[in-house]
């Protein structure tokens, strides 16, 4: 391996281990409580809150940028808290809905850009492989913050604090690697484990951080696109250990 794709391959590395932080410990959660869709729908209404700062010609302006998807996260959070509250027994139907209703407004918004199939494709399946370490600071710094918070709050059962929170961490993640990805690093290695009493945990982040590393370097040597990769890499890691307690 040559040192241009280790210089590609270590912040794309770097980006995984930071999503892979705080969604492990949310991605459980979400399987507990029932709300498989809700981290597609607030992905995408943040990915709509990024469409609509790049419809205001905002995009130069990446902190801008943020704070738009960062809020309209947080509206989502808000929802979602108000569907999981008033209607318990049909949530995951809303919430799905929610999550149909914000990919069709961003298609609609996106209709007149010239541009659209390449911010669709972006927003879907991310650009991991060309992160930027300003990128990876930030989200950094927004990963400690929210894995303390969580820490301090994770055994309240304040609806909106656990989707404000939520939201958060899935803004930075979306703009780092994508939907598509986001949402495999959130169920994966959740559901691969869900089963195991003991070591719960590390062997979930072993799924994560391998299913990335196998991902990454299958993308570079076969020129594919590193999200799609990542994902089967770390479904196809997963499934063993999932099968595995499944017999015993």
């Amino acid at each position: 391996m040559n040192t241009l794709e280790l210089d590609i391959l270590f912040p794309a590395l770097v980006a995984g281990l930071l999503v892979l932080a705080t969604h492990i410990p949310f991605g459980m959660r979400v399987l507990q409580r029932g709300v498989i869709f809700a981290d597609l729908a607030i992905a995408q209404i943040a990915g709509l809150g990024v469409v609509v700062a790049g419809l205001l010609e905002l995009t130069a302006q990446p902190l801008l940028v943020q704070l738009i998807a960062a809020g309209s996260a947080l509206c989502g959070a808000a929802l979602l808290a108000w569907i999981e509250r008033r209607v318990p027994e049909v949530k995951e139907a809303a919430i799905g809905l929610t999550f149909v209703l914000s990919a069709s407004l961003g298609i609609l918004l996106m209709s007149r850009d010239v541009h659209a199939g390449e911010h669709l494709k972006d927003l879907l399946v991310g650009q991991i492989l060309w992160v930027s370490n300003t990128q990876l600071m930030v989200t950094a710094a927004l990963t400690a913050v929210l894995l303390v918070a969580w820490k301090t709050v994770r055994q309240r059962q304040d609806h909106f604090v656990f989707y404000a929170l939520f939201a958060l961490a899935v803004t930075a993640s979306v703009q780092l690697v994508g939907i598509y990805l986001v949402f495999a690093s959130l169920i994966v290695p959740a559901l691969a484990t869900h089963k195991l009493k003991q070591r719960r945990i590390p062997v979930a982040y072993a799924v994560g951080v391998a299913g990335y590393v196998l991902g990454l370097l299958l993308s570079v040597w076969l020129d594919l696109p590193a999200g799609a990769a990542i994902v089967w890499m770390m479904v196809l890691v997963g499934a063993p250990v999932l099968l595995k307690r499944r017999t015993v």
